[in-house]
Protein backbone atom coordinates (compact mmCIF):
# COMPACT_ATOMS: atom_id res chain seq x y z
CA UNK A 1 0.00 0.00 0.00
CA UNK A 2 1.32 3.19 -1.12
CA UNK A 3 1.49 6.07 1.73
CA UNK A 4 -1.38 8.00 -0.20
CA UNK A 5 -3.35 5.32 0.09
CA UNK A 6 -2.26 4.31 3.64
CA UNK A 7 -3.62 8.34 4.44
CA UNK A 8 -6.75 7.80 2.42
CA UNK A 9 -7.38 4.11 4.03
CA UNK A 10 -6.88 5.77 8.05
CA UNK A 11 -9.41 8.86 6.92
CA UNK A 12 -11.72 6.10 5.63
CA UNK A 13 -12.16 4.77 9.13
CA UNK A 14 -13.03 7.75 10.64
CA UNK A 15 -15.19 8.57 7.87
CA UNK A 16 -17.49 5.96 8.97
CA UNK A 17 -16.81 5.83 12.51
CA UNK A 18 -21.23 5.70 14.06
CA UNK A 19 -22.48 7.69 14.83
CA UNK A 20 -20.63 10.81 12.94
CA UNK A 21 -19.17 13.50 15.68
CA UNK A 22 -20.89 16.58 15.98
CA UNK A 23 -19.53 19.98 17.30
CA UNK A 24 -22.59 22.27 18.46
CA UNK A 25 -20.55 25.14 17.99
CA UNK A 26 -19.01 26.06 14.48
CA UNK A 27 -15.50 25.64 14.60
CA UNK A 28 -14.32 29.75 14.01
CA UNK A 29 -12.16 30.15 10.44
CA UNK A 30 -8.74 31.19 11.36
CA UNK A 31 -8.24 35.15 11.82
CA UNK A 32 -8.77 38.09 8.80
CA UNK A 33 -12.14 40.38 8.29
CA UNK A 34 -15.47 39.06 8.30
CA UNK A 35 -15.94 39.29 4.43
CA UNK A 36 -14.36 37.73 1.81
CA UNK A 37 -13.67 37.66 -2.08
CA UNK A 38 -15.34 35.38 -4.86
CA UNK A 39 -15.60 34.94 -8.79
CA UNK A 40 -17.96 33.00 -10.25
CA UNK A 41 -16.52 30.74 -12.89
CA UNK A 42 -18.85 31.26 -16.26
CA UNK A 43 -16.71 29.31 -18.25
CA UNK A 44 -16.34 26.56 -16.08
CA UNK A 45 -19.75 24.13 -15.59
CA UNK A 46 -19.75 21.43 -13.15
CA UNK A 47 -22.64 18.82 -12.56
CA UNK A 48 -26.76 18.89 -13.04
CA UNK A 49 -28.07 18.95 -9.78
CA UNK A 50 -31.63 16.70 -10.08
CA UNK A 51 -33.51 18.02 -7.08
CA UNK A 52 -33.63 17.02 -3.58
CA UNK A 53 -35.35 14.11 -1.96
CA UNK A 54 -37.05 13.08 1.31
CA UNK A 55 -38.48 10.27 3.30
CA UNK A 56 -42.15 9.58 3.88
CA UNK A 57 -43.26 7.95 7.23
CA UNK A 58 -46.43 6.15 5.14
CA UNK A 59 -46.51 3.73 8.09
CA UNK A 60 -46.00 3.17 11.87
CA UNK A 61 -42.62 2.87 14.35
CA UNK A 62 -42.76 2.42 17.68
CA UNK A 63 -41.48 6.35 19.56
CA UNK A 64 -37.52 6.18 19.79
CA UNK A 65 -37.42 3.68 16.89
CA UNK A 66 -38.59 0.87 18.88
CA UNK A 67 -40.83 -1.70 17.05
CA UNK A 68 -43.38 -2.11 14.73
CA UNK A 69 -47.25 -0.90 16.23
CA UNK A 70 -50.19 -2.26 14.44
CA UNK A 71 -51.73 0.67 14.65
CA UNK A 72 -51.90 3.48 11.46
CA UNK A 73 -49.71 6.11 11.86
CA UNK A 74 -48.98 7.38 8.84
CA UNK A 75 -48.93 10.55 6.48
CA UNK A 76 -50.35 11.39 4.07
CA UNK A 77 -52.99 9.01 5.50
CA UNK A 78 -53.74 10.52 9.35
CA UNK A 79 -53.87 14.30 7.88
CA UNK A 80 -57.46 15.77 7.51
CA UNK A 81 -58.18 16.62 3.73
CA UNK A 82 -56.83 20.47 3.58
CA UNK A 83 -53.86 19.46 5.91
CA UNK A 84 -53.15 17.04 3.07
CA UNK A 85 -53.32 19.51 0.25
CA UNK A 86 -51.16 22.18 2.27
CA UNK A 87 -48.83 19.19 2.82
CA UNK A 88 -48.36 18.33 -0.73
CA UNK A 89 -48.24 22.16 -1.44
CA UNK A 90 -46.40 23.88 1.06
CA UNK A 91 -43.77 21.49 2.05
CA UNK A 92 -43.54 18.57 -0.67
CA UNK A 93 -43.13 21.13 -3.78
CA UNK A 94 -40.48 21.74 -4.91
CA UNK A 95 -38.93 18.06 -3.94
CA UNK A 96 -37.97 15.40 -7.18
CA UNK A 97 -37.45 11.81 -5.01
CA UNK A 98 -39.28 10.63 -2.45
CA UNK A 99 -37.67 7.57 -0.58
CA UNK A 100 -39.76 4.87 0.59
CA UNK A 101 -38.78 2.31 3.42
CA UNK A 102 -39.96 -1.02 1.74
CA UNK A 103 -40.31 -3.71 4.73
CA UNK A 104 -40.84 -0.79 6.70
CA UNK A 105 -43.01 2.25 6.05
CA UNK A 106 -44.48 -0.12 3.46
CA UNK A 107 -44.91 -3.61 5.18
CA UNK A 108 -47.56 -5.15 4.10
CA UNK A 109 -47.61 -8.70 3.21
CA UNK A 110 -49.36 -11.30 0.77
CA UNK A 111 -50.85 -14.63 1.58
CA UNK A 112 -46.99 -16.71 1.09
CA UNK A 113 -45.41 -13.04 2.94
CA UNK A 114 -42.97 -12.92 0.08
CA UNK A 115 -44.06 -9.40 -1.54
CA UNK A 116 -44.91 -6.18 -0.07
CA UNK A 117 -47.91 -4.89 -0.36
CA UNK A 118 -50.04 -2.05 1.37
CA UNK A 119 -51.04 -3.19 5.17
CA UNK A 120 -54.40 -0.53 5.23
CA UNK A 121 -56.90 0.54 3.17
CA UNK A 122 -56.06 2.96 0.22
CA UNK A 123 -52.07 3.47 1.44
CA UNK A 124 -51.33 2.94 -2.17
CA UNK A 125 -53.61 5.30 -2.90
CA UNK A 126 -52.22 8.08 -0.26
CA UNK A 127 -48.72 7.79 -2.30
CA UNK A 128 -50.04 8.14 -5.72
CA UNK A 129 -51.84 10.92 -3.99
CA UNK A 130 -49.00 13.02 -2.78
CA UNK A 131 -46.79 12.29 -5.82
CA UNK A 132 -49.38 13.98 -8.06
CA UNK A 133 -50.11 16.81 -5.68
CA UNK A 134 -47.06 17.17 -4.45
CA UNK A 135 -45.04 17.32 -8.46
CA UNK A 136 -42.34 15.21 -7.41
CA UNK A 137 -41.21 12.92 -9.86
CA UNK A 138 -41.43 9.80 -7.97
CA UNK A 139 -39.83 7.28 -5.80
CA UNK A 140 -37.00 5.36 -4.35
CA UNK A 141 -37.91 2.21 -2.92
CA UNK A 142 -34.96 0.54 -0.56
CA UNK A 143 -35.39 -2.03 1.43
CA UNK A 144 -34.61 -1.82 5.39
CA UNK A 145 -36.05 -5.45 5.19
CA UNK A 146 -37.26 -7.97 3.04
CA UNK A 147 -40.59 -9.54 3.89
CA UNK A 148 -40.30 -12.36 6.42
CA UNK A 149 -40.60 -15.34 3.91
CA UNK A 150 -37.14 -14.61 2.44
CA UNK A 151 -35.51 -13.79 6.39
CA UNK A 152 -33.90 -16.33 8.47
CA UNK A 153 -35.95 -15.55 11.18
CA UNK A 154 -39.28 -14.88 9.62
CA UNK A 155 -39.58 -11.21 10.61
CA UNK A 156 -38.95 -7.68 9.39
CA UNK A 157 -36.55 -7.25 12.74
CA UNK A 158 -33.28 -8.22 12.52
CA UNK A 159 -32.07 -11.67 10.91
CA UNK A 160 -30.39 -11.99 7.16
CA UNK A 161 -31.51 -13.59 4.43
CA UNK A 162 -32.13 -17.67 4.44
CA UNK A 163 -29.68 -18.31 2.42
CA UNK A 164 -27.05 -16.97 -0.10
CA UNK A 165 -26.88 -19.87 -2.65
CA UNK A 166 -27.62 -18.96 -6.57
CA UNK A 167 -30.68 -20.60 -6.53
CA UNK A 168 -32.40 -18.66 -3.42
CA UNK A 169 -30.76 -15.78 -4.71
CA UNK A 170 -32.90 -15.67 -8.20
CA UNK A 171 -35.76 -16.37 -6.86
CA UNK A 172 -35.50 -13.38 -4.10
CA UNK A 173 -34.75 -11.49 -7.10
CA UNK A 174 -37.95 -11.97 -9.10
CA UNK A 175 -39.68 -11.56 -6.22
CA UNK A 176 -38.16 -8.02 -5.57
CA UNK A 177 -39.18 -7.33 -9.22
CA UNK A 178 -42.57 -7.87 -8.21
CA UNK A 179 -42.42 -5.47 -5.28
CA UNK A 180 -41.50 -2.64 -8.10
CA UNK A 181 -44.06 -3.62 -10.37
CA UNK A 182 -46.73 -3.80 -7.89
CA UNK A 183 -45.98 -0.05 -7.00
CA UNK A 184 -45.84 1.03 -10.74
CA UNK A 185 -49.30 -0.84 -11.30
CA UNK A 186 -50.86 1.08 -8.64
CA UNK A 187 -49.26 4.66 -9.99
CA UNK A 188 -46.29 5.16 -8.01
CA UNK A 189 -43.19 6.33 -10.76
CA UNK A 190 -40.20 4.27 -9.84
CA UNK A 191 -36.63 6.30 -10.46
CA UNK A 192 -34.46 4.95 -8.06
CA UNK A 193 -34.00 1.50 -6.70
CA UNK A 194 -31.99 0.51 -3.53
CA UNK A 195 -31.42 -3.54 -2.54
CA UNK A 196 -30.72 -2.61 1.22
CA UNK A 197 -30.67 0.63 3.74
CA UNK A 198 -27.70 0.33 6.00
CA UNK A 199 -26.65 -3.68 5.64
CA UNK A 200 -24.35 -3.21 8.62
CA UNK A 201 -27.32 -2.61 10.75
CA UNK A 202 -29.54 -5.09 13.15
CA UNK A 203 -32.37 -2.93 15.27
CA UNK A 204 -35.43 -3.08 16.64
CA UNK A 205 -37.50 -1.90 13.64
CA UNK A 206 -37.07 -3.85 10.02
CA UNK A 207 -33.29 -4.16 9.39
CA UNK A 208 -31.67 -7.05 7.30
CA UNK A 209 -27.84 -7.63 7.81
CA UNK A 210 -25.55 -8.36 5.27
CA UNK A 211 -21.74 -9.33 5.24
CA UNK A 212 -20.00 -7.63 2.70
CA UNK A 213 -19.83 -10.61 0.60
CA UNK A 214 -23.34 -11.78 0.86
CA UNK A 215 -24.55 -7.84 -0.29
CA UNK A 216 -22.19 -8.23 -3.21
CA UNK A 217 -23.69 -11.76 -4.39
CA UNK A 218 -27.83 -10.53 -3.45
CA UNK A 219 -26.73 -7.00 -5.17
CA UNK A 220 -25.50 -9.66 -7.86
CA UNK A 221 -28.55 -11.51 -8.49
CA UNK A 222 -31.04 -8.93 -8.21
CA UNK A 223 -29.92 -5.83 -10.03
CA UNK A 224 -29.58 -7.08 -13.41
CA UNK A 225 -32.84 -8.60 -13.32
CA UNK A 226 -34.43 -5.09 -12.10
CA UNK A 227 -32.41 -2.95 -15.01
CA UNK A 228 -33.67 -5.40 -17.52
CA UNK A 229 -37.59 -5.05 -16.07
CA UNK A 230 -36.97 -1.24 -15.56
CA UNK A 231 -34.30 0.26 -18.09
CA UNK A 232 -34.83 4.06 -16.68
CA UNK A 233 -34.06 3.02 -12.63
CA UNK A 234 -31.12 4.21 -11.11
CA UNK A 235 -29.74 1.62 -8.97
CA UNK A 236 -28.06 3.46 -5.73
CA UNK A 237 -26.04 1.27 -3.49
CA UNK A 238 -24.72 1.09 -1.05
CA UNK A 239 -26.57 3.56 1.03
CA UNK A 240 -24.05 3.22 3.99
CA UNK A 241 -20.53 3.66 2.90
CA UNK A 242 -20.65 4.47 -0.80
CA UNK A 243 -17.57 3.06 -2.69
CA UNK A 244 -15.51 3.87 0.08
CA UNK A 245 -15.97 0.98 2.68
CA UNK A 246 -15.90 -2.24 3.02
CA UNK A 247 -19.12 -2.99 0.79
CA UNK A 248 -18.59 -0.62 -1.73
CA UNK A 249 -14.86 -1.96 -2.31
CA UNK A 250 -16.20 -5.71 -2.54
CA UNK A 251 -18.35 -3.93 -5.50
CA UNK A 252 -16.07 -2.62 -6.99
CA UNK A 253 -13.50 -5.49 -7.12
CA UNK A 254 -16.21 -7.58 -8.84
CA UNK A 255 -16.68 -6.18 -12.49
CA UNK A 256 -20.06 -8.18 -12.88
CA UNK A 257 -22.19 -6.09 -9.58
CA UNK A 258 -20.17 -2.65 -10.86
CA UNK A 259 -21.93 -2.36 -14.34
CA UNK A 260 -25.01 -2.10 -12.44
CA UNK A 261 -23.89 0.40 -9.81
CA UNK A 262 -25.38 3.98 -11.28
CA UNK A 263 -24.54 5.60 -7.87
CA UNK A 264 -22.98 5.22 -4.88
CA UNK A 265 -25.10 6.59 -1.82
CA UNK A 266 -23.75 7.62 1.93
CA UNK A 267 -24.80 8.16 5.21
CA UNK A 268 -23.44 10.55 6.83
CA UNK A 269 -25.96 10.92 9.34
CA UNK A 270 -26.09 14.61 11.07
CA UNK A 271 -22.35 15.12 10.02
CA UNK A 272 -20.69 18.71 10.43
CA UNK A 273 -20.92 20.28 6.70
CA UNK A 274 -16.91 20.70 7.32
CA UNK A 275 -16.77 16.92 6.29
CA UNK A 276 -17.20 17.46 2.61
CA UNK A 277 -14.41 20.00 2.98
CA UNK A 278 -12.26 17.84 5.27
CA UNK A 279 -12.33 14.48 3.31
CA UNK A 280 -13.29 15.63 -0.12
CA UNK A 281 -10.52 12.88 -1.29
CA UNK A 282 -12.42 10.07 0.68
CA UNK A 283 -15.98 10.88 -1.43
CA UNK A 284 -14.24 11.68 -4.74
CA UNK A 285 -12.26 8.28 -4.36
CA UNK A 286 -12.97 4.92 -6.68
CA UNK A 287 -16.16 6.11 -8.35
CA UNK A 288 -15.99 4.81 -11.38
CA UNK A 289 -17.26 7.28 -13.12
CA UNK A 290 -20.73 7.26 -10.92
CA UNK A 291 -21.86 9.94 -9.16
CA UNK A 292 -21.98 9.83 -5.00
CA UNK A 293 -24.54 11.18 -3.20
CA UNK A 294 -25.93 11.35 0.65
CA UNK A 295 -29.42 9.86 0.35
CA UNK A 296 -30.31 9.93 4.28
CA UNK A 297 -29.45 13.20 6.62
CA UNK A 298 -31.24 13.82 10.26
CA UNK A 299 -30.11 14.47 13.43
CA UNK A 300 -29.91 11.65 15.69
CA UNK A 301 -29.90 12.94 19.54
CA UNK A 302 -33.06 14.77 18.52
CA UNK A 303 -31.78 18.20 18.94
CA UNK A 304 -31.79 21.52 16.84
CA UNK A 305 -30.28 24.06 16.57
CA UNK A 306 -29.56 27.58 14.56
CA UNK A 307 -26.38 26.26 14.40
CA UNK A 308 -27.55 22.70 12.70
CA UNK A 309 -30.19 24.82 10.61
CA UNK A 310 -26.98 26.34 9.04
CA UNK A 311 -24.73 23.23 9.18
CA UNK A 312 -27.93 21.27 7.28
CA UNK A 313 -28.03 24.01 4.06
CA UNK A 314 -24.32 23.64 4.12
CA UNK A 315 -24.26 20.40 3.75
CA UNK A 316 -26.16 20.16 0.33
CA UNK A 317 -23.94 22.74 -0.81
CA UNK A 318 -21.06 21.27 0.28
CA UNK A 319 -21.95 18.09 -1.26
CA UNK A 320 -22.64 19.51 -4.52
CA UNK A 321 -19.63 21.69 -4.66
CA UNK A 322 -16.62 19.17 -2.93
CA UNK A 323 -18.48 15.71 -4.31
CA UNK A 324 -20.23 16.70 -7.20
CA UNK A 325 -23.49 15.44 -6.25
CA UNK A 326 -26.76 15.83 -7.97
CA UNK A 327 -28.99 15.28 -4.92
CA UNK A 328 -29.61 15.10 -1.42
CA UNK A 329 -32.07 13.72 0.82
CA UNK A 330 -33.67 14.79 3.67
CA UNK A 331 -35.18 11.63 6.24
CA UNK A 332 -38.97 12.04 6.89
CA UNK A 333 -41.15 14.93 5.66
CA UNK A 334 -43.42 14.59 8.94
CA UNK A 335 -43.06 12.77 12.17
CA UNK A 336 -46.12 12.05 14.54
CA UNK A 337 -45.60 14.31 17.78
CA UNK A 338 -45.25 11.32 20.06
CA UNK A 339 -42.17 10.06 18.65
CA UNK A 340 -39.23 10.99 20.62
CA UNK A 341 -37.22 10.78 17.69
CA UNK A 342 -38.90 13.57 15.91
CA UNK A 343 -37.45 16.91 16.27
CA UNK A 344 -34.02 15.88 14.90
CA UNK A 345 -35.67 13.58 12.12
CA UNK A 346 -38.51 16.01 10.73
CA UNK A 347 -38.83 18.85 8.72
CA UNK A 348 -42.55 18.80 10.61
CA UNK A 349 -44.70 17.65 12.84
CA UNK A 350 -48.20 15.78 12.63
CA UNK A 351 -50.81 14.51 14.94
CA UNK A 352 -52.01 11.51 15.05
CA UNK A 353 -55.69 10.81 16.17
CA UNK A 354 -54.79 8.89 19.12
CA UNK A 355 -52.79 11.64 20.69
CA UNK A 356 -54.67 13.54 23.55
CA UNK A 357 -51.95 15.14 24.93
CA UNK A 358 -51.92 18.86 24.49
CA UNK A 359 -48.90 19.97 26.80
CA UNK A 360 -47.07 19.16 23.97
CA UNK A 361 -46.78 21.08 20.56
CA UNK A 362 -50.29 22.42 21.46
CA UNK A 363 -51.34 24.24 18.37
CA UNK A 364 -51.19 21.26 16.40
CA UNK A 365 -54.48 19.77 16.04
CA UNK A 366 -55.38 16.42 15.56
CA UNK A 367 -55.05 15.61 11.60
CA UNK A 368 -52.86 18.76 11.10
CA UNK A 369 -49.17 19.41 11.23
CA UNK A 370 -47.15 22.49 11.45
CA UNK A 371 -43.12 23.29 10.45
CA UNK A 372 -40.39 22.01 12.69
CA UNK A 373 -38.93 25.39 11.33
CA UNK A 374 -34.70 24.95 12.28
CA UNK A 375 -34.86 21.88 9.60
CA UNK A 376 -37.30 22.76 7.12
CA UNK A 377 -36.44 26.70 6.38
CA UNK A 378 -32.63 25.26 5.95
CA UNK A 379 -34.16 23.60 3.21
CA UNK A 380 -36.86 25.53 2.06
CA UNK A 381 -34.55 27.86 0.01
CA UNK A 382 -33.39 24.88 -2.47
CA UNK A 383 -37.21 23.77 -3.23
CA UNK A 384 -37.84 27.36 -4.03
CA UNK A 385 -35.27 28.84 -5.67
CA UNK A 386 -33.40 25.86 -7.48
CA UNK A 387 -35.26 24.20 -10.05
CA UNK A 388 -34.79 20.76 -10.79
CA UNK A 389 -31.39 20.14 -13.39
CA UNK A 390 -29.95 23.35 -12.14
CA UNK A 391 -26.39 23.69 -13.32
CA UNK A 392 -23.99 24.15 -10.54
CA UNK A 393 -21.33 26.41 -11.60
CA UNK A 394 -17.79 26.40 -9.74
CA UNK A 395 -16.75 29.78 -7.79
CA UNK A 396 -13.28 30.99 -6.95
CA UNK A 397 -12.73 31.43 -3.38
CA UNK A 398 -10.30 33.36 -1.41
CA UNK A 399 -10.65 31.37 1.49
CA UNK A 400 -12.23 27.84 1.81
CA UNK A 401 -13.98 29.04 4.25
CA UNK A 402 -16.37 26.15 6.99
CA UNK A 403 -18.98 28.11 8.83
CA UNK A 404 -19.19 31.02 5.50
CA UNK A 405 -20.47 28.80 2.38
CA UNK A 406 -21.08 29.80 -1.81
CA UNK A 407 -22.64 27.96 -4.32
CA UNK A 408 -23.77 29.08 -7.52
CA UNK A 409 -26.00 27.55 -10.47
CA UNK A 410 -27.78 28.34 -13.66
CA UNK A 411 -31.37 27.49 -13.73
CA UNK A 412 -32.76 25.09 -17.00
CA UNK A 413 -33.81 28.87 -17.93
CA UNK A 414 -30.23 30.07 -17.81
CA UNK A 415 -30.76 32.09 -15.25
CA UNK A 416 -27.42 32.45 -12.36
CA UNK A 417 -28.22 32.12 -8.47
CA UNK A 418 -26.02 31.85 -5.85
CA UNK A 419 -26.56 30.66 -2.71
CA UNK A 420 -24.37 31.82 0.58
CA UNK A 421 -24.77 30.91 3.86
CA UNK A 422 -22.95 31.93 7.24
CA UNK A 423 -22.91 29.70 10.14
CA UNK A 424 -21.07 32.43 12.76
CA UNK A 425 -23.07 34.71 14.73
CA UNK A 426 -21.43 37.82 13.66
CA UNK A 427 -22.19 39.53 10.08
CA UNK A 428 -20.19 38.92 7.24
CA UNK A 429 -19.45 40.02 3.62
CA UNK A 430 -19.88 38.13 0.56
CA UNK A 431 -17.85 40.33 -2.37
CA UNK A 432 -19.12 38.10 -5.52
CA UNK A 433 -17.51 38.87 -9.28
CA UNK A 434 -21.03 36.95 -10.79
CA UNK A 435 -19.45 38.26 -14.46
CA UNK A 436 -22.38 39.18 -15.47
CA UNK A 437 -23.91 43.21 -15.31
CA UNK A 438 -27.19 41.76 -14.17
CA UNK A 439 -30.27 42.58 -11.60
CA UNK A 440 -30.21 40.03 -8.48
CA UNK A 441 -33.13 39.52 -5.82
CA UNK A 442 -31.87 38.49 -2.39
CA UNK A 443 -34.11 35.85 -0.01
CA UNK A 444 -33.01 35.75 3.48
CA UNK A 445 -33.51 32.45 5.31
CA UNK A 446 -33.21 32.11 9.23
CA UNK A 447 -34.10 29.71 11.56
CA UNK A 448 -37.52 31.65 12.22
CA UNK A 449 -38.29 33.29 8.86
CA UNK A 450 -38.61 32.38 5.27
CA UNK A 451 -37.63 33.99 2.21
CA UNK A 452 -37.78 37.12 3.22
CA UNK A 453 -36.56 39.73 0.09
CA UNK A 454 -33.66 41.47 1.30
CA UNK A 455 -33.62 44.10 -1.70
CA UNK A 456 -31.93 43.83 -5.44
CA UNK A 457 -28.40 44.06 -6.33
CA UNK A 458 -27.13 46.05 -9.75
CA UNK A 459 -23.83 45.31 -11.22
CA UNK A 460 -21.43 42.81 -12.26
CA UNK A 461 -20.45 42.56 -8.19
CA UNK A 462 -22.34 42.20 -5.55
CA UNK A 463 -22.09 41.87 -2.03
CA UNK A 464 -24.43 41.07 -0.09
CA UNK A 465 -24.06 41.14 4.17
CA UNK A 466 -25.25 38.35 5.79
CA UNK A 467 -26.56 38.31 9.31
CA UNK A 468 -25.70 35.56 11.73
CA UNK A 469 -26.69 32.30 10.92
CA UNK A 470 -28.84 32.71 7.79
CA UNK A 471 -28.87 31.83 4.47
CA UNK A 472 -29.59 34.05 1.32
CA UNK A 473 -30.16 33.28 -2.09
CA UNK A 474 -29.12 35.72 -5.03
CA UNK A 475 -31.03 35.14 -7.87
CA UNK A 476 -31.04 37.20 -11.20
CA UNK A 477 -33.93 38.45 -12.77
Amino acid sequence: MSIQNMVVSIALLAALAWPPAWVDAATPDAGGPAEGSYVVLLDKPAQVIWGLGFEIQSDSIGSANKGLPDKVVAVPNNLVPEERARFYHDMLKGFRYCRLAMGLYLRGLDAEEKHVIERYPDQMKDLAEMQKESGIEGFEPEYWSPTPYWKSNDSYIKGTLKSFDDAFLGTFADALVQDVRYLEDHGLNVVQWGLQNEPVASTPYSSCVYSPDQYCRTFKAAAPKIKAAFPKVLIQATSWDGQGGKYGSVLQADPDALKYVDAWTWHRIGASSNQQIDEAAIFNANTHGRPVFNNEFEYLDNKTSDDRFVNTAQSILNWMVFVDSPTWFWLHALKPSYNAEASGYSLGFWRPQDDDDMTHFPTIQKGHWDYNPQNFNAIAGFLRHMPWDSRRINVREDQVRRSQRIMAYKTPEGKLTIVVTNRSKEPFTFHIDTGLDATFAGYRYTSSERDVPVGKAQGKVIAPTLVGQSIEFWAQE
